[in-house]
């Protein structure tokens, strides 16, 4: 078990300590906090990001699972300075911070997807995320269509945000070192119009996740069950393609057709 700090990281939490102060630096500069903004940091572990956010800032709202980091958190910070929420992120009612979030965080690799989409939900009340997450996930959420990155995850996200990969943070740069590389992701949410919205999100998620359950196979028979195929040319989508093949508008076209 590695330990950073007196603390030994916690695998059920994913915990990897960064602890370079080059890369901490070009994330605190990427997200370029202010004195009013609403930041929240996700995971603040031993507070490498924590420090740098609170010379910035007035208040500091985490969400920490840890009861020992908790503890350290609390010696180290009053709480009129760092407000601490103690509990797991993916529970965690964001609402209640308020609008123009500000969220930043080193989310735990082994269960990365979920507080993506947990977080998704809050969309219309965020400002901007900035997120440490596994280099290959980072490349799926900012794929495009066609390229072999693209799928489900690539296409939730883009419908609610403009996604852009920063930087890449090489396994050094933490302790203990993942044995992945790690990128800086940016995500602002979109400005939906009618046209770009989904009628139904839960008609929408399902129709993405149908057509990306068997990757290789044609929309006409991932899709058979939701569409025919006279159904989805009507739509100007060829019943031969690939989930891969359509954008998040084609999507939100076909779930708009089916509700």
């Amino acid at each position: 078990m590695s330990q950073h700090q007196g603390h030994t990281a916690r695998k059920r939490f994913g915990q990897n300590f960064l602890v370079s102060p080059g890369i901490v630096r070009r994330i605190v500069e990427a997200i370029a906090p202010r004195p009013g903004d609403l930041v929240v940091e996700i995971g603040p572990g031993l507070g490498a990001l924590t420090a740098p956010l609170l010379e910035r800032v007035d208040r500091l709202h985490v969400v920490e699972i840890d009861r020992d980091l908790i503890a350290r958190l609390k010696e180290d910070w009053p709480p009129e300075r760092l407000a601490i929420h103690e509990g797991d992120a993916l529970e965690f009612d964001f609402a209640a911070l308020g609008e123009r979030l500000r969220i930043v965080g080193n989310l735990p690799y082994n269960i990365s997807t979920p507080p993506l989409f947990h977080l998704a939900g809050y969309a219309t009340r965020v400002r901007d995320m900035h997120f440490m997450l596994q280099k290959e996930v980072v490349d799926r959420m900012a794929a495009d269509p066609g390229s072999g990155d693209y799928g489900r995850l690539s296409v939730m996200l883009q419908y609610r945000f403009d996604i852009e990969r920063l930087f890449v943070v090489p396994p050094g740069a933490f302790n203990p070192p993942p044995k992945v590389d790690s990128a800086i992701v940016r995500l602002i949410p979109k400005k939906l119009g009618a046209g770009d919205t989904a009628n139904s999100e839960e008609t929408f998620a399902r129709v993405v996740t149908a057509a990306f359950s068997q990757r290789r196979k044609m929309l006409r028979n991932t899709l058979r069950e939701l569409m025919d195929e006279d159904g989805l040319a009507a739509l100007g989508v060829k019943p031969t393609a690939r989930a891969e093949e359509l954008s998040v508008a084609d999507y939100v076209r076909l779930a708009n057709a089916l509700t």
